[in-house]
């Protein structure tokens, strides 16, 4: 009888169909606005309980809201790495809605009190659940080549201007300009356009009146035309993984459209033997 039980539930964890019912239920719309209504309440919560007030009135109430989140979230990655088997592990995105997951079950007491912290980290399976979202991260990872040489540019950039104002207004301006670390932080302020104005510049155009053409310089080459940049690259690797994503979705539809196509050749295949069978019978 034991033997028995065992075997009817080995065959139901090797359930191909169940599987493939999790699947599909996982990828639902239904679930993806459940999952996503999770996360916002999860998020309100973890917001009150920021505050002492929130925490002393409502402490308990809030405490059991993020153990039935945190359950919820268990049992969906346990079923969807059942579900999925080892394709999941295959899958950027499964990777990180369970390393998220896995930070958050993890006992936040002792030394590893700082892990209470990051169980804000579970608001970010927003961006595994959302597809538009999911298509601005893999942009901009796609984009990290172009912007690391983008950076290596600006920093040059910087570099370069910093030893230069070093050498033109460190003296009168030691506190701005009086070594290349004081220099690179004044230029970033002003490469930012943060008070760049009337907190740096007139100050020293007051002494060093030719001063607007140097900074002019530095805002054109750094701020108007380097910086633009980032976004120019951002914006191709975006268009370049929405293409990808149509291409793939068209390969999937043709896929589709042959095995429906092939299943109908079989079927009128059929057909046509059974009624020349019967064609021979009359």
């Amino acid at each position: 009888m034991n033997f028995d039980r065992l075997m009817k539930i080995r065959l139901a964890g090797n359930n191909p169909e169940l599987r493939t019912r999790l699947c599909r239920f996982f990828d639902s719309m239904g679930w993806e606005k459940f999952i996503i209504l999770v996360i916002v309440i999860n998020a309100v919560t973890l917001g009150l309980e920021t505050s002492p007030a929130m925490v002393q009135r409502f402490g308990p109430l809030l405490d059991i809201v993020s153990a039935i989140v945190m359950v919820i979230f268990v049992v969906e990655i346990v079923l969807r790495i059942y579900a999925r088997g080892l394709d999941f592990w295959r899958r950027p995105w499964c990777l990180f809605d369970f390393s998220v997951v896995l930070i958050s079950v993890m006992p936040a007491t002792g030394q590893l009190s700082i892990l209470r912290a990051l169980r804000i980290l579970r608001v970010l399976r927003l961006v595994s659940i959302v597809p538009s979202m999911r298509r601005v991260v893999a942009g901009l990872l796609t984009a990290l080549p172009g912007m690391g040489s983008i950076m290596t540019l600006l920093l040059l950039l910087l570099y370069v201007f910093s030893v230069m104002a070093t050498n033109l207004y460190g003296e009168r301006f030691p506190e701005m300009f009086g070594n290349i670390g004081a220099s690179a932080f004044t230029l970033f302020q002003v490469m930012t356009l943060e008070g760049w104005a009337g907190d740096v510049v007139r100050p020293v155009m007051k002494i060093y009146p030719w001063a607007w053409l140097y900074f002019t310089i530095f805002i054109l080459t750094t701020s108007f035309a380097v910086l633009n940049l980032f976004i120019g690259i951002i914006v191709d690797a975006m268009q370049s993984v929405q293409e990808e994503e149509h291409r793939e979705e068209r390969e999937e539809e043709k896929a589709e459209q042959a095995a429906i196509l092939e299943e109908m050749g079989a079927l009128r295949a059929e057909i046509t033997r059974l009624s020349q069978g019967l064609s021979k019978k009359s």
